[in-house]
């Protein structure tokens, strides 16, 4: 029985070490991305706001159809809080731009387009 008992509590522990190792390898930055625009997104880019540059595109080759997410990760060093967004349309290269976005608070952007105002907007989870 005391073999059993020390058998679960060594199964706990590493359970618990694991489970706190792969929550300090994310940074608190990491987010995920949704489109809910109606349209397929081809770029992404996500910079500091105090940034002059976009940087490169965070989809890569790839584009982010509508109803799909993107789960876009920093290093777990990255200190910024602060950080603008900027997406293009793959139809018509139009974008939408976000500026000083607390990503160190939220978890999950999902983008949604108005067809009657012709505008897109962002809900921050």
């Amino acid at each position: 029985m005391r073999h059993l008992f020390l058998s679960l509590v060594f199964a706990f522990v590493a359970i618990t070490a694991s489970f706190h190792s792969a929550q300090a390898a994310e940074a608190k930055q990491d987010f995920t991305l949704v489109n809910k625009t109606g349209y397929e997104i081809k770029e992404v880019y996500v910079s500091p706001s105090k940034s002059d540059d976009w940087e490169e595109d965070v989809l890569g080759k790839d584009t982010l159809s509508d109803g799909d997410s993107w789960r876009i990760k920093f290093h777990r060093n990255t200190r910024t809080c602060k950080w603008d967004l900027k997406v293009v349309y793959a139809d018509d290269d139009s974008d939408a731009v976000w500026n000083n976005i607390d990503l160190c608070s939220i978890d999950k952007i999902t983008i949604k387009y108005n067809r009657k105002s012709n505008t897109t907007s962002a809900v921050f989870d």
